[in-house]
């Protein structure tokens, strides 16, 4: 039994820490100036904006990762995405824009994206009071129906996190290749032989949000087990 202990939690380990490695592998890979590039994934990204018409669409270097804000309308970047002139920044600088088309278009993914986020600004900060205070609440929790609802608040806690990730898988690949990959090639902003490098990076962009929801689910499982 300890063995089959140890093996699930290596497996458990890999889940999560996996995704992650991989997409720092695929982000460093092609994070390398590129001198033949006219320009850096910050001024693509604002060409794109005003190719696009986007009006009222900003843009900004930020140390918060990179990401679009549709509550201020702001494609952010970080410094290296912002200022270089690489693969990496060329091809996040697309996928944040993609995200600023989808807010453009009124596209509904996004749209409830964003309503759930403003749902768990809250439920996260109940369940960090929650789960801190946990052992103190079990205690009290003396009869059986009581304690089962005690972990059942803390599922659903969990649960909510889980959607807002399943919700932003299919947005986030939307804006790799629905949005960013067409307009690098039909753009003619990539030579032929770089989108297969960009198609990586896209798909490392997308999946961004994998190694959180592996790991939501985890603790999602590991409550229902007490549930059971």
């Amino acid at each position: 039994m300890v063995v089959l202990g140890v093996i699930g939690v290596i497996f458990l380990g890999g889940l999560i820490l996996l995704p992650q490695f991989w997409i720092r592998q695929v982000m460093n890979k092609h994070a390398v100036e590129r001198a033949d590039f006219p320009g850096t994934g910050g001024e693509l990204a604002q060409h794109l904006i005003d190719h696009y018409g986007l009006d009222g669409v900003g843009l900004e270097q930020t140390d918060m990762g990179d990401h679009f804000d549709p509550e201020s309308n702001m494609v952010r970047l970080s410094e290296k995405n912002f200022s270089k002139s690489s693969l990496t920044a060329v091809a996040v600088a697309a996928h944040e824009v993609g995200h600023a088309l989808q807010h453009h278009h009124g596209e509904k993914g996004l749209r409830l994206r964003q309503w759930l986020i403003g749902i768990t600004s809250v439920t996260d900060k109940i369940a960090s009071v929650f789960f801190l205070a946990a052992p103190v609440l079990a205690i009290f929790a003396r009869t059986p129906v009581a304690f089962f609802g005690l972990v059942a608040f803390g599922v659903a806690l969990l649960a909510i996190r889980i959607v807002v990730h399943l919700v932003t898988l299919p947005v986030e690949y939307d804006a790799s290749f629905n949005k960013a990959l067409p307009i690098l090639r039909e753009g003619g902003y990539l030579h032929e032989k770089d989108l297969q490098g960009a198609h990586s990076v896209l798909k490392a962009a997308a999946f961004t949000y994998v190694a959180s929801a592996l790991l939501s689910l985890v603790d999602l499982a590991r409550w229902i087990r007490i549930l059971r």
